[in-house]
């Protein structure tokens, strides 16, 4: 959805979030990675996302940012699960940890590499990949999914690849169908609208709400590959075309 030009207000709040959450990031990375060795994976994993708390709290009090989920019913417990979403801010990577936990995501192997962010991230057993080399790209998520959903942890992985500006879809590759049909595993299907609030690549926090909708757990069916990503693609845009209609958030 197309957003008008941010006030004033917009833009003082939006400028105090981001220092806010930097600085809280910085410091709790710092004390996550101190910590991290007399942690069992269970409690780095919670420890480490009281930053993606602090952050929801943040976008909540400071933004004007709401967040209205519909499907808990269809996360199961105590089952991994291939989790795809739509890609189109920084925040369903925050807050799909919360929605599902314990998780690994799919990551560009770049992403590691960031001082304090990528610190944090690695201690959370994230699946990097070399996104320059697709053939290696798809071994990788193969190979380290399947380890992680044998741990008990589920895996999130965004079909489209790259994020997508507000109110669109990408292409849709079958890197997560295939490893859901590869590990035995269902696939759990969420559609969200996360950019009207919170653009990529943007500083802007726009006061709104964001809707998550989450889908009943797909198996693949006969090892069959293209029909399960197609059956997923299908109902991501049906769901999106209804979650990020123009007006929704005005």
């Amino acid at each position: 959805m197309p957003q008008l030009a941010p006030t004033f207000e917009i833009r003082l709040r939006s400028l105090l979030f981001f220092l806010l959450y930097n600085l809280m990031g910085i410091v709790h990375s710092m004390i996550s990675l101190l910590a991290a060795p007399f942690q069992t994976f269970e409690q780095r994993y919670r420890f480490v996302n009281l930053w993606t708390r602090a952050t929801m709290w943040l976008l909540r009090t400071l933004n004007g940012i709401h967040i209205q989920v519909e499907g808990l019913e269809h996360v199961p417990r105590d089952e991994p699960l291939v989790i795809m979403s739509n890609h189109q801010s920084e925040w369903e990577t925050f807050y799909l940890q919360l929605l599902v936990s314990p998780q690994a995501t799919v990551v560009k192997r770049e992403l590691l590499k960031i001082p304090f962010f990528g610190w944090g991230l690695a201690l959370l057993k994230p699946i990097p990949i070399d996104r320059g080399s697709p053939a290696s790209a798809l071994k990788t998520i193969l190979k380290t999914g399947k380890e992680r959903l044998d741990e008990g942890i589920s895996v999130v992985i965004y079909p489209e690849g790259s994020r997508q500006q507000p109110g669109q879809l990408g292409r849709f590759n079958a890197g997560g169908a295939m490893l859901a049909c590869r590990a035995g595993r269902r696939v759990l299907p969420v559609a969200h609208n996360a950019g009207d609030c919170w653009p990529h690549g943007s500083l802007m926090r726009y006061p709104g709400t964001i809707f998550l909708r989450i889908g009943p757990p797909m198996s693949c069916e006969a090892g069959d590959v293209k029909g399960l990503n197609a059956r997923v693609e299908q109902w991501i845009r049906d769901q999106a075309a209804d979650i990020m209609q123009p007006g929704r958030n005005a």
